[in-house]
Formats: C-alpha cells, sequence, structure tokens
C-alpha cells in the first residue's frame, strides 16, 4: 500500500461572511488547496466534504458546482467537532487503499449565532449530572473534576486562553488577534465556573481544504513540499462501566492518541508541535496529559512551564487554536491539519516552530468521536 502525503493546503480566514454560503468558502478553500499542489479539479479523483450544522446539505457536490463539476465521488461526513479529522481519515484510506492517486478533503461551516450546543441527549437528562447540558458546562464540570484530583487553578486554565490570543496574533487568518492578558481573561463574563468567555472557543464562520495524494503521485509533484501522513487515527469512545449520559473527553482520546502513536511508530516525546481541540481552555489542559505530552495530573504545571507556548519544549496551538483562531465546526479538523503542513514546511513566519518535523493534530466529537493525525515533513 503507497504512503500518503499532503501537497495542498488551505484555510481561509476565519470570521462572519453574511454574504457568503458554506459552500463558496469550501470553494475558495479548495482552489486555495488545489493551487497550493499545483493541481486542478480534474486531477481529482474524489470529494471528501465535512460540515456539522450544513452536514444534510451536499456539500461536496455544491463545492464542485463551484469550481467545475467532474463526476467524482463526493463522500459528505457529519462527525461533529471531529467532523473535519473524518473527512481527512476517508481520504487517507481512499489514496492508502490504492483506489485513487489524488483526492480533496474540504471542511466548511456557518455556525449558527449564539452559544452552540451538542446533539441532545436521549434517555434521561444529564441537568441534574453536571448543571447543564451546555458544552461550557460539560467542559467547566470536567475542569473541576481535573482540579479536584490534581489542584488545576483557575489562573492555569486561564493561562491557555492568554497563551493561544497571543499565538494568535502572529496569524493573519485568526479570527480574533489580540492579546488577553491573565487579568482580562479573569475579568471577562463568566459563562460557566471556571470559563470566562475569554476561555471558550470563537464561533465562526470557516472554511479549509487538503489534497492527498499517494507517493507515486507526489513525487511526480515534487517532494520539497510534501508532508507524509504517517497515522490518520479516527475511533469512538470505548466501553467503561459508567453511567452511559455522562460526557467522557478523555478515554476516546486516549485511545485515538494510542493508536496513533502505534501507526506512526512514535510517541508524543517525538512531536515537534501540537494543534489539539482547545474548545475550552479547560479542554487544553485535559489533552495535555490525554496525548501524552505530561504525564497525569501534570498539565498544570505543564501550562506554567512555558513548554507549550511558542518558542517552548511542545508547542500547542500556536494557530491561536479553537479560543482565538476560530471554531467553524466542520473545517476545525481540516484547519488544525493545514497548520501543522504549513509549519512543517517552514511556511508560518514569526509563529514558525523552529525546526519542526513532526506534527500532531487532534479533534474531539462531543465525548464520542477523536481524530489523530501525525505528519512529518517529507
Amino acid at each position: 500500500m503507497s504512503d500518503v502525503y499532503i501537497v495542498g493546503a488551505e484555510m481561509i480566514a476565519f470570521g462572519r461572511y453574511p454574504d457568503r454560503t458554506y459552500y463558496q468558502l469550501g470553494a475558495e478553500a479548495s482552489l486555495g488547496a488545489l493551487d497550493d499542489a499545483g493541481l486542478s479539479i480534474k486531477d481529482i479523483g474524489a470529494v471528501y466534504a465535512s460540515s456539522c450544522f450544513n452536514a444534510q446539505s451536499m456539500l461536496g457536490q455544491k463545492v464542485l458546482k463551484e469550481i467545475g463539476q467532474t463526476g467524482v465521488p463526493c463522500i459528505n461526513v457529519s462527525n461533529a467537532c471531529a467532523s473535519g479529522a473524518t473527512a481527512v481519515r476517508e481520504a487517507f484510506i481512499g489514496i492508502k487503499s490504492g483506489i485513487y492517486d489524488a483526492v480533496l478533503a474540504v471542511g466548511s461551516e456557518k455556525n449558527p449565532r449564539g452559544m452552540l450546543g451538542g446533539a441532545p441527549f436521549e434517555g434521561p437528562p444529564p441537568e441534574g449530572l453536571f448543571g447543564s447540558e451546555s458544552m461550557p458546562a460539560v467542559f467547566a464540570e470536567a475542569g473541576m473534576v481535573h482540579a479536584a484530583a490534581y489542584g488545576t487553578t483557575l489562573e492555569q486554565f486561564a493561562q491557555v486562553a492568554v497563551k493561544n490570543h497571543h499565538h494568535a496574533t502572529m496569524n493573519p487568518k485568526a479570527a480574533y488577534r489580540k492579546e488577553t492578558p491573565l487579568e482580562e481573561v479573569l475579568a471577562s463574563e463568566m459563562i460557566a465556573w471556571p470559563l470566562t468567555k475569554l476561555m471558550c472557543s470563537a464561533n465562526v464562520d470557516g472554511a479549509a481544504a487538503l489534497v492527498l495524494v499517494s507517493e507515486k503521485k507526489a513525487r511526480e509533484l515534487g517532494m520539497s513540499r510534501a508532508v507524509r501522513v504517517r497515522a490518520s487515527m479516527l475511533v469512538s469512545d470505548p466501553y467503561e462501566p459508567r453511567n452511559p449520559v455522562m460526557f467522557d473527553c478523555n478515554s476516546v482520546t486516549q485511545l485515538a492518541a494510542a493508536k496513533a502513536y502505534e501507526m506512526a511508530g512514535l510517541g508524543p516525546q517525538d512531536l515537534d508541535l501540537v494543534e489539539l481541540h482547545d474548545c475550552f481552555a479547560t479542554a487544553e489542559i485535559l489533552h495535555y496529559e490525554n496525548l501524552g505530552l505530561c504525564a497525569e495530573g501534570e498539565a498544570g504545571r505543564l501550562i506554567d512551564s512555558g513548554d507549550t507556548a511558542l518558542g517552548g519544549r511542545i508547542p500547542v496551538n500556536v494557530s491561536g487554536g479553537l479560543l482565538s483562531k476560530g471554531h467553524p465546526i466542520g473545517a476545525t479538523g481540516v484547519a488544525n491539519m493545514v497548520e501543522v503542513v504549513e509549519q512543517l514546511r517552514g511556511e508560518v513566519g514569526e509563529r514558525q516552530v523552529a525546526g519542526a518535523k513532526i506534527g500532531l493534530s487532534h479533534v474531539l466529537g462531543f465525548g464520542a468521536a477523536a481524530g489523530v493525525h501525525i505528519l512529518e515533513k517529507a
């Protein structure tokens, strides 16, 4: 089976696009990725498209109508916040199987206004279990469980927002490019203790796309900017003897990471950077441990050390992350990979991680799906 390479990557600037459709945004990102690869849509054997709120509207086919219909298969996927990683995973399989030499993965979303919720729970409502089924409350509860077990402080959670907002000032495509000192983060509106408004992901529109090819095709195009997919892993939450309506954002990420490290033949010590699913500041702290970036219970000390900031031992969310770059749900998983690709190519200017050769991207879909991809400079 062929190795799989990414040869084209594009993310449009995240923000609000009241006068454009989600498929127009997807088309812009797709054309940018194709141009980056030196290919046209006629070179593509299949399209894998991801969205969440626009999931039932044939995104892939509508993107093709914008950029040139070709009759190729379009596979439209929806997997909550893991939708983009799911599309890339399916694209990876399409190349790995030998069916296609070149495919397009595109994620696009126009998020509704206001606070975003998850899919409705079936069975007993969780309201009495942890106060609310809203996403801020769910991740606030997860953070407080960590705080109770390991002494993680409000200031440590808030430092994640300080770091990621600082990183975003160096990303021209981030939705919000503003420094937020610790005092400002702590003083912003309380949404769900310990999460203030500036510790919650930015609700925006956006799109991102990748072109994946076989090794044969990559060599034809030239390997100088190619990025190898060392691992592509997508899992659902493993069985645990727990209350079935409780939300678990840890075990599913731990499983995905373990399987991805095994596929890649690497470990967390080999990573040069990470783009992870910081839907809330508490989530980033939890995922430091879930991805093996530090030992269990050490995440608070890791953020205090500065190791996860640009220039540190293992920079995390140098793009600005979901907190500041933005979180257009169906596009997020693809966008995280675009950042890693551009970092490994050395093309991101002042936010460049020096000497980056191996990077990991991660997304979490409602606690029931996780995608982890490990990429390597060719």
